[in-house]
């Protein structure tokens, strides 16, 4: 058995990967301080689990959480892109100050590896498609930055003081339990959200945007790869199934699921925001051994059906 420390481990991501440790006889810690995650998230797991309430940008509550643990994979982070260009200091000392405390407390404590939840978007809005991991980073919003700023530091404590790290690039992860509540939520969460309450779906666009869109399944198991694949450390890799679908075509999807139509309004867009996106995943593949599990049409699909029987939409 192994000690998993999972940062945001309340939050959507990180119970997803909490759950499949524990499905493996793992031991794991959740560390969360809660402003976007959910206890509510972890209350059906069962197993050698401990959540530890503390914030990142504290290196001692990081450093408390982080004892014993062989393996780190580091999700918690303060989402969202319009978030961050709201409120670009808070994102900063979350995603990149809390970072930091993450690797310094692992450098200290000698752990095995990191894993640390990037983003697609410090690919920016490059008209070139598929996104690979060699080229140039243009980040458009602060999120952007703090994700790029982390990848960085990822692979300088790799460089320099031998601490085994791994960068994941998420493309637009759904999935049971993301919430639709917040002002910041998901598109597909608020899409779902909306038909099931009979409300209006807000595009910003013209709804012709594609997204690499994931379903969360790929991404935890694209994590527990690459806490132990030979050969990743110090590396960047794509998560995502290598397509793209449009955030019309999801409302149609969603449409035909629910047997009603669907209520639209077209905003412009946001700044930040990315006009298309998609993923190369062949490293991962080659190095990581990844696969997609779920393609994206039946990951909706699920998702319908689980926020379907909550009955209020996630």
């Amino acid at each position: 058995m192994s000690r998993y420390l999972v940062t945001g481990g309340a939050g959507f991501i990180g119970s997803h990967i909490c759950e499949e440790l524990l499905r493996r006889g793992e031991s794991v810690v959740a560390f969360d301080n809660f402003s976007t995650g959910l206890r509510e998230n972890l209350e059906h797991l069962s197993g050698d689990l401990k959540v530890v309430e503390g914030d990142l940008r504290s290196l001692a509550a990081v450093e408390a959480a982080m004892r014993d643990a062989d393996y780190v994979l580091h999700q918690g982070a303060l989402p969202s892109v319009p978030r961050s260009v709201a409120d670009p200091i808070t994102s900063h000392q979350v995603n990149t100050e809390g970072t930091l405390n993450v690797l310094v407390a692992a450098r200290d404590e000698r752990v095995k590896r990191v894993v640390f939840a990037s983003s697609s978007s410090v690919y920016g809005d490059t008209p070139v498609l598929p996104k690979r991991e060699d080229m140039t980073p243009a980040p458009k919003s602060p999120y952007a930055v703090s994700k790029l700023t982390g990848e960085h530091y990822c692979r300088v404590f790799y460089e320099i003081y031998g601490v085994e790290t791994v960068a994941l690039r998420y493309f637009n992860v759904f999935g049971p339990r993301q919430s639709p509540h917040s002002q910041y939520a998901a598109a597909i969460a608020k899409f779902i959200r909306a038909m099931l309450d009979g409300g209006q779906i807000t595009i910003y666009g013209d709804g012709g945007q594609t997204r690499d869109f994931t379903y969360v399944a790929n991404v935890v198991e694209a994590n527990l790869l690459a806490a132990a694949a030979p050969g990743a450390e110090g590396q960047v890799f794509n998560v995502a199934c290598g397509g793209r679908i449009s955030l019309n075509d999801v409302v149609t999807t969603l449409a035909r699921l629910s047997g009603t139509e669907a209520n639209v309004r077209y905003e412009p867009p946001r700044p930040g925001d990315v006009r298309d996106s998609r993923a190369d995943v062949s490293r991962a593949a080659a190095v990581l051994g990844y696969r997609t599990l779920v393609d994206a049409e039946t990951g909706l699909r699920l998702t319908w059906e689980w926020s379907r029987a909550l009955g209020s939409g996630g």
